[in-house]
């Protein structure tokens, strides 16, 4: 049996020092600015920086890693005899999952006798992250790629992913909310409170008006759905540590639940929501 590497994208949110700490590989996503040709890879660009030019009006435009990227990365892996575990973006948000079974396939068949298993995640940002983290632990208490991918499988849809945005035109940018609910939204100080549905997908669940209750309905879903107040949490946000912050000591006021990770949200995810995301991820017994 061969030694198997997990692999993950940038899209996880996590940083490349707890990446390495983790013994995960991966590879990064990319944007350009409107305008501009100049490419980013996702952590090339320091997250405050990053936010001011979105805050200054600059246009993010990202990009999947292509078939190309993958095939490079899975040959090295087959050369060095090792199979591969990737933990894939969402296919809900993303062509990256897609690329990357492409390229599995097709290196496997020049290495018939390596594994690629590509796991597509249904997760985003640090959702994406605590999954990796749990299939990471699975790996050093010895469980086999098979079992670590079924591990996967089962596991996924149990990670809730809920945050909210601070303004609402990155969501009409994307095409998530219309322009008229974007409109009226902002005027009357309206925060969405989304989560990721069992496609892979954001959809918005309810309304409040103004941040701190935005910041409270978060800790408010965790009460009502986290399967054990113990468990596993994760906090992403757009360069908002001050409510990260907060999020965190809710839930250690109310629930005396430690948060384990609050990491900021890249380019590429942020891109698409905006400065001042924040997001709260832990296990539940569904979405």
């Amino acid at each position: 049996m061969n030694d198997y590497v997990i692999f993950t994208d940038s899209a996880c949110d996590i940083t490349l020092d707890t990446l390495k700490e983790w013994n995960v590989e991966f590879c990064s996503l990319s944007l350009v600015f409107a305008g501009s040709d100049k490419e980013y890879f996702d952590h090339e660009l320091e997250s405050k920086v990053f936010y001011d030019r979105m805050r200054n009006g600059e246009q993010p435009k990202t990009s999947a890693a292509n078939m190309g990227k993958f095939m490079t990365y899975f040959e090295e892996f087959a050369k060095q005899g090792k199979d591969v575990l990737y933990l894939a973006f969402s296919s809900g948000l993303s062509a990256t999952c897609n690329f990357a079974r492409e390229a599995a396939n097709e290196v496997m068949g020049e290495y018939p006798n390596i594994k690629i298993t590509v796991v597509d995640s249904l997760c985003a940002s640090a959702g994406y992250g605590l999954l990796l983290y749990l299939i990471c632990q699975n790996k050093l208490n010895g469980m086999s790629l098979e079992e670590n991918a079924a591990f996967a499988e089962n596991t996924k849809l149990n990670v809730n992913h809920w945050f909210t945005v601070d303004d609402l035109k990155y969501l009409k940018a994307g095409g998530r909310i219309s322009a008229t609910t974007a409109l009226v939204g902002s005027m009357l100080n309206i925060k969405p409170v989304l989560n990721m549905n069992n496609d892979g997908k954001l959809v918005s669940v309810s309304k409040v008006r103004g941040r701190k209750a935005a910041i409270q309905a978060l800790a408010d879903e965790f009460g009502k759905n986290a399967t054990d107040k113990n468990g596993t949490i994760f906090i992403s946000h757009g360069d908002c540590i001050d409510d990260a912050t907060l999020l965190a000591n809710i839930l250690k006021d109310t629930y005396n639940a430690e948060v384990d990770i609050i990491t900021n949200i890249g380019p590429v995810i942020g891109s698409h929501s905006g400065p001042g995301t924040l997001a709260l991820f832990f296990l539940a017994n569904e979405r």
